[in-house]
């Protein structure tokens, strides 16, 4: 696999700080360009390293003072895991991270790493929970449960919740019943290149 190579060799250091800047210079264009009121965020995964890095903070001002697009458009998205083995880097670069006014996002919550005091603690603003969870929502009552409790516990610390994974009309209806705020998966798109984004972009979408 590519990404672990990557991580594995630090190349992942390069190649992270290229597909920032890329898609932070896409959205800055999707903005000055967008027929739409509330021209589209964009959310960014951070690999292990690449937030683990001394300079993270930096690059990330430098890249959005380059490209131009304003803070509050970019999330920035890291998976629990990161959070739970890293404690107190976590909290310190997070925290810088929250001051140049970009969104943060705990990734795959609820994959095996859950630490209701590290929600607490950190400046989180979007909680992305785990499609393992989402993909039997029709039949199993305990991922009802589950994800009703983690949609009502985010909420009460001002979380947004995202269900992530979604691919049919009932797993929608569920998350919905549920009081997921928002949600993501192939029911709304598929990955696509520029070209088709920009169209789909360009037309409200109804389901």
């Amino acid at each position: 696999n590519f990404i672990p190579l990557a991580e594995d060799t630090g190349l992942i250091l390069p190649l992270g700080r290229w597909v920032l800047k890329t898609a932070c210079q896409q959205a800055a264009s999707w903005h000055t360009n967008s027929a739409t009121e509330t021209p589209p965020g964009l959310a960014v995964n951070l690999s292990p390293r690449q937030f683990l890095q001394p300079h993270l903070v930096e690059e990330v001002r430098e890249i959005l003072v380059e490209t131009g697009l304003e803070p509050q458009h970019l999330e920035l998205e890291i998976t629990e895991r990161i959070i739970m083995e890293h404690g107190e880097t976590t909290t310190d670069t997070l925290a810088q991270l929250k001051a140049l006014g970009v969104q943060l996002a705990i990734d795959d919550f609820g994959s095996g790493y859950s630490s209701l005091d590290y929600l607490k603690r950190f400046p989180v603003d979007t909680l992305k929970i785990d499609r393992a969870f989402i993909h039997d929502l029709a039949s199993n009552e305990v991922d009802v449960a589950i994800v009703g409790a983690v949609t009502t516990m985010a909420q009460a610390l001002g979380s947004l919740v995202v269900a992530e994974g979604l691919e049919t009309a009932i797993q929608v209806s569920k998350v919905r019943a549920l009081g997921c705020d928002t949600g993501q998966g192939y029911y709304f798109a598929k990955p696509m290149p520029h070209e088709e984004a920009v169209k789909f972009l360009s037309v409200p979408l109804v389901r």
